[in-house]
């Protein structure tokens, strides 16, 4: 008797999964998008390319030049211009530098507690002194100029004050003043400097100093350390991407300033700026005052590398 298998049930096939969906296409950006940041950038560029690279080729150009105004002037590669501009007005240079670096300190020294006060203390009197401070620049740097004329004139009452605490007995032996004179002396030259640039120093030492954290402040109070401690170690610090910029900001204009030296100066005050002046409009010399220029520009482009590697901050405001 055969034996009849009884072959197992068919089982259903599994339940599919169901297939997942496809994944939305991203679409590459357009090149048009990639360009915007470029196009944003051109009118900048062709500002800087026109009105200063262009003109710094032209008077590099100028400055190798020979000639008159009168036959006109040529390249011939004459570099001994450099030379012989160098060996005229090295005094006016130093006298620049030491006129332009005495101001930088100054402004320092007066625009750092100001700068601290308004931070730190000036509560609801901040944005009042902060119009102070840029309150100058409503009137032209002429004017400005123009107003210490007045101020130090002769028989002024900051004459008089002065010569009441004999502060210019000591400034003449310095040979900053002349007798009971201030005008056309090196320290008129350096008050007019100081008050025309001290909000160029003002300004990024508050933002410097408006962005420490004041709980730094406060921790330092918690471990009992005094007010000078906080202020040296951490205060000061903080703030020196402040200090770096503003002194930059008022050492580099104040070396090519001519304007204090010629209404508040003398012949014995000229700064390079004045000898620059003065071969450009005066005298006609295009090659040495071009000369000149590029002397200045590359005196100061290598005191700001070194000023800016040694005071150890690339953080600048």
């Amino acid at each position: 008797m055969a034996t009849v298998t009884q072959s197992p049930p068919p089982q259903s096939p599994p339940p599919r999964s169901p297939s997942p969906e496809p994944a939305p296409q991203v679409k590459p950006p357009r090149k048009r998008g990639r360009r915007t940041p470029y196009l944003l950038l051109l009118p900048g560029l062709l500002w800087l390319f026109v009105f200063f690279a262009l003109p710094v080729v032209y008077q590099a150009s100028t400055s190798v030049q020979t000639g008159s105004l009168e036959e006109g002037y040529e390249v011939t590669w004459h570099f001994a211009t450099y030379w012989d501009a160098l060996s005229a007005y090295w005094p006016q240079f130093v006298r620049s530098v030491f006129y332009a670096a005495s101001a930088t300190v100054l402004c320092l020294v007066l625009g750092y507690p100001l700068a601290y006060l308004i931070a730190f203390r000036a509560g609801r009197w901040r944005n009042l002194i902060m119009v102070l401070v840029i309150a100058p620049f409503f009137a032209s740097f002429l004017i400005r100029t123009l107003a210490w004329k007045t101020i130090l004139a002769d028989g002024g009452p900051v004459v008089g004050i002065l010569n009441t605490l004999h502060v210019l007995d000591v400034t003449s032996w310095l040979g900053w003043t002349a007798g009971d004179r201030v005008l056309a002396t090196p320290l008129a030259v350096v008050c007019g400097l100081t008050y025309n640039f001290l909000p160029f120093m003002i300004l990024p030492l508050y933002t410097s100093l408006e962005r420490i954290d004041p709980r730094l402040h406060e921790a330092a109070n918690d471990l009992y350390a005094k007010p000078s401690t906080t202020f040296r170690r951490v205060t000061l610090p903080l703030s020196m991407p402040g200090v770096v910029s503003g002194t930059l900001l008022t050492f580099i204009p104040a070396t090519g300033d001519y304007i204090n030296a010629d209404l508040l100066g003398s012949t014995d005050t000229r700064m390079i700026g004045n000898v620059i002046q003065t071969q450009f409009l005066r005298i006609l010399d295009y090659p040495t005052a071009a000369a000149l220029s590029f002397i200045l520009m590359a005196a100061i482009l290598f005191a700001v590398t070194f000023y800016i590697r040694k005071s150890g901050t690339e953080d600048l405001v």
